[in-house]
């Protein structure tokens, strides 16, 4: 059997093309980057944005640990975000299904060193998950402080492809699952 290309989908008919890739990776919540340190595979979760106009997915995380560990020089990695849909229930086990859409990258990531990138990267997560915010106004503005707090990482995409399974309103007894309840709230 050939070897498939990295960005090669088995189920065509699932494919997204790179628009959808784009919107979808612009909308995606949570990602999670891929390295290896020598043989050893490492996964780590995170919020991310995208930036369409450098073609690169931004993240950051503490100043020690195991990405600054891989990352401090440009690496290869994969970077993979993910939604679920509804669970698509079936007479047989093995036919169960669930939607979803996804989108994976590869490319390299790196050490964003220039603090005016590093500001601006942070700005567009905050921008990202609380929109309805702005500095100045209802947030102090990043300091350089806090700039020399954290790390900020650039994954320049090489490579992208999308997927989506989405089956119509009326499947029969298709549900959303309940997330999870492991976070307080308020009663």
């Amino acid at each position: 059997m050939p070897e498939r290309g990295r960005t090669e989908i088995r189920r065509r008919d699932r494919a997204g093309d790179d628009a959808w890739t784009r919107d979808f990776i612009r909308q995606a919540r949570v990602g999670v980057l891929a390295m290896t340190r020598g043989e050893q595979p490492l996964v780590n979760s995170n919020l991310f944005v995208y930036d369409p106009g450098r073609h690169a997915i931004y993240i950051h995380t503490a100043r020690t640990g195991l990405t600054r560990d891989n990352l401090s020089r440009p690496a290869p990695v994969c970077f993979s975000a993910f939604e679920m849909g509804r669970l698509l229930p079936a007479d047989e086990a093995l036919e169960f299904s669930v939607e979803f859409a996804s989108a994976t990258a590869f490319g390299t990531g790196g050490l964003v060193e220039d603090p005016a990138e590093a500001r601006a990267a942070l700005q567009m997560l905050l921008d990202k998950y609380a929109p309805e915010l702005r500095p100045g106004r209802d947030y102090r503005p990043i300091t350089e402080g806090e700039l020399r707090r954290t790390s900020v990482y650039r994954i320049d995409i090489e490579e992208w492809t999308g997927k989506l399974k989405l089956v119509e309103d009326g499947f029969p007894g298709a549900f959303h699952v309940p997330p999870p309840d492991i976070f307080p709230r308020a009663r």
